[in-house]
């Protein structure tokens, strides 16, 4: 069995293999067994913003949006959006709506969040309802992949842009998620280390899912990823793999950032 490198790594795209900076601080800090069930995220305060009470009134909102996964509520009802957020946004932080964070690229609607990841858990579950380790196509602002952290047992986090995976680490860092991981590197190319995964969900829109993904992918899991379709419009599409082929779905239509291929 190949064993899966230590954290933290970065991707060396020069030979395909992962690296350990000097810097620990590209690790996501955490303590505990790492799993969804005994996964604590520490939220100082309680007043404004912080207050559990205006996290409570988003989820509200999501739950008569049609999210019903008591998983996915309480990641979304447990994770401080607005510590994502630039501070001239907070005050939107817990709005239905997409903001931007930098370098071209936003942060989904908390809607759009809890939809995919929703999906996601219709995949390959334990015992006990939670993922296995899944892959994160895009960290940006790293909201998504603490959200992840909630329900699956490992997340694997990979950012082309140094920016943002810069910006996600300081943002995570004070959540002490320990079975988080981020990476710096090409997503499209996936993260072969981390393979298989129960589950892949991606935050940018390309004309197909690389199939680099769906080798990845284990038999049972799930791909949660926009797509264009032939009309030049983005969809959500859902690609579950089994023994035999890769079911597809074309669901609602979306709007994120286009897919790309290299680093920057």
């Amino acid at each position: 069995m190949t064993r899966r490198p230590a954290f933290p790594v970065r991707l060396d795209l020069r030979s395909g293999a992962p690296v350990a900076p000097k810097n620990i601080a590209n690790r996501v800090q955490g303590t505990g067994a790492g799993g969804p069930s005994d996964q604590k995220i520490s939220v100082q305060g309680g007043h404004g913003m912080d207050s559990a009470a205006v996290r409570a009134r988003m989820v509200q909102k999501l739950a008569a949006q049609g999210v019903s996964d008591p998983r996915v509520l309480s990641a979304m009802g447990t994770v401080p959006r607005h510590r994502f957020v630039d501070s001239a946004l907070v005050n939107q932080a817990y709005e239905d709506t997409s903001l931007p964070i930098g370098l071209g690229q936003t942060i989904s609607k908390p809607n759009v969040v809890a939809r995919m990841v929703e999906l996601l858990l219709g995949g390959r579950v334990d015992d006990q309802g939670r993922l296995g380790r899944v892959l994160e196509i895009g960290t940006g602002c790293g909201y998504q992949a603490a959200v992840l952290a909630c329900v699956a047992t490992e997340v694997y986090s990979i950012e082309r842009l140094r920016g943002l995976h810069d910006k996600a680490r300081d943002n995570l860092r004070s959540l002490r998620l320990a079975n988080l991981h981020l990476l710096f590197g090409d997503g499209m190319a996936g993260y072969a280390k981390g393979a298989p995964y129960a589950g892949i969900i991606a935050a940018a829109g390309g004309d197909a899912v690389p199939q680099a993904w769906i080798e990845q992918l284990a038999v049972g899991g799930r791909i949660i990823a926009p797509t264009v379709m032939p009309d030049g419009a983005q969809a959500l599409v859902v690609l579950e793999k089994t023994a035999r082929e890769m079911k597809q779905s074309v669901l609602e239509p979306v709007h994120f950032v286009p897919l790309k291929s290299g680093i920057a």
